[in-house]
């Protein structure tokens, strides 16, 4: 069941900043780039924007030659492998994943590297680039998104490491239905407070 959120803009900025949603990938030890999967703008003082965090999830993947595959459907568990076939590359099903809480793509190629995505809301969600013939993504999310204030992002592009590191608000979706996050602080001078994400609202599934 899809989960219905609602951003909330309480504080006291004064900068029109700019909010940023994305995920982390938890079955990587190597500092992946996080890419911004919501991009929330122009959203003034007492403004809302709600928006539907989906639980269905897809996969997508391109190859050297700059081809790219439509997304299938992908669920935990789950392994997809970039093949050549008759027709050219194709990403295909492949069979059960390593863990039953990962998603995993594999290049099943001969030659060039490829790029695999996960998407939401035909969404860019996360990605790994640049994967070795027989090499393998893998990706597992928690529960959770990430939230932040930032500037200079774009929705679907990979954000800077620093812009990443300096936001550290982790909201748990788990069990929720609906819920608005609610951003307080900000402000401008010697009264300014570092800003602040809650939920509240919340109804569980």
């Amino acid at each position: 069941m899809d989960i219905k959120l609602n951003f909330i803009n309480d504080s006291n900025d004064v900068n029109n900043s700019e909010i940023v949603i994305f995920a982390k990938n938890a079955a990587t030890d190597v500092q992946e780039t996080a890419v911004a999967w919501l991009v929330i703008q122009n959203c003034g003082k007492g403004d809302n924007h709600p928006f539907v965090y989906p639980m269905a999830t897809q996969v997508g993947a391109s190859d050297s030659w700059g081809n790219y595959t439509p997304l299938l459907d992908a669920a935990d568990g789950q392994q997809f492998s970039m093949v050549r076939d008759t027709s050219g590359d194709v990403l295909k099903y492949s069979g059960q994943a390593a863990s039953a809480r990962e998603i995993e793509v594999l290049n099943a190629l001969q030659q060039g590297a490829i790029n695999a995505g996960i998407y939401k809301s035909g969404k860019l969600y996360a990605q790994a680039t640049s994967i070795a013939p027989q090499q393998k993504a893998v990706f597992q999310f928690k529960p959770t998104i990430w939230i932040g204030v930032a500037s200079q992002v774009v929705q679907g592009e990979v954000m800077n490491s620093a812009i990443v590191s300096s936001i550290n608000t982790e909201l748990s979706l788990l069990g929720i239905a609906s819920a608005d996050i609610v951003m307080t602080g900000g402000g401008s001078g010697p009264n300014a407070t570092p800003f602040m994400f809650t939920l509240a609202n919340v109804e569980y599934a």
